[in-house]
């Protein structure tokens, strides 16, 4: 999932932003809470990883601004002070969870990975289509009894299909999600994938799971 940090703390922001990739997350960084509020409203994030003290403008406030404006991604605010009333305060501005410095990158993942299952209405931690499952824990596709040998990018597209199972995503989504780029025309690099994983997943079954929508893009669903 595409996620955006902003953290001001070079050091921080670097270690969070391996920390993420390393697991499968694709992630932006900024520093400053303006930079953040004009990025949160103009560009696709699926959640935000925000510190409190920020140059710019704060991050309570970059929070208030973009809950008035109807965007209701999921947001984790981090702060190096942990007292009661700002948690709360935090929370009443529209975070949806807090977490104090230091923290570990596990303990943020987890809570990152809630949030998300929260937002797609997922309560537990394996999405499921059909007869395939994928494990965001153990990071394991299964298909019947079989196990799916999956690549880094190959688990974040699959995940990214496997979270809203009937809905179509164009080529330039998948891009954005998948990838962090923009969508060229030219390109034929979200087809390549599509059809990696058809040979991985739908390969020998009866029932094909991945399919195309000729002039848009690609789903995932079972079909009858």
């Amino acid at each position: 999932m595409r996620v955006l940090i902003v953290e001001d703390e070079e050091k921080i922001a670097a270690f969070l932003r391996k920390g993420l990739e390393e697991r499968g997350f694709v992630v932006d960084t900024l520093g400053r809470g303006d930079e953040a509020l004009i990025a949160l409203t103009t560009q696709p994030y699926d959640a935000a990883v925000m510190d409190v003290l920020l140059p710019g403008r704060d991050g309570l406030s970059v929070l208030r601004a973009i809950r008035r404006r109807g965007i209701h991604l999921p947001v984790l605010l981090l702060t190096a002070r942990g007292e009661i009333y700002e948690r709360v305060e935090g929370l009443e501005s529209g975070a949806d969870d807090y977490l104090s410095k230091p923290f570990s990158m596990e303990e943020l993942v987890a809570r990152l990975r809630a949030l998300l299952r929260r937002a797609a209405g997922v309560g537990l931690s394996l999405y499921q289509v059909g007869d395939l499952t994928l494990n965001l824990v153990s990071r394991v596709a299964m298909r019947n009894e079989r196990k799916i040998e999956l690549t880094g990018r190959e688990f974040s597209l699959l995940e990214l299909l496997m979270r809203s199972p009937g809905k179509v995503f164009t080529r330039t989504e998948i891009c954005e999600h998948v990838w962090n780029f923009h969508f060229d025309p030219g390109t034929n690099l979200v087809d390549v994938y599509i059809q990696k994983l058809r040979k991985k997943i739908d390969e020998g079954e009866n029932r094909k799971l991945i399919q195309t929508v000729r002039g848009i893009g690609y789903k995932i669903e079972e079909c009858s």
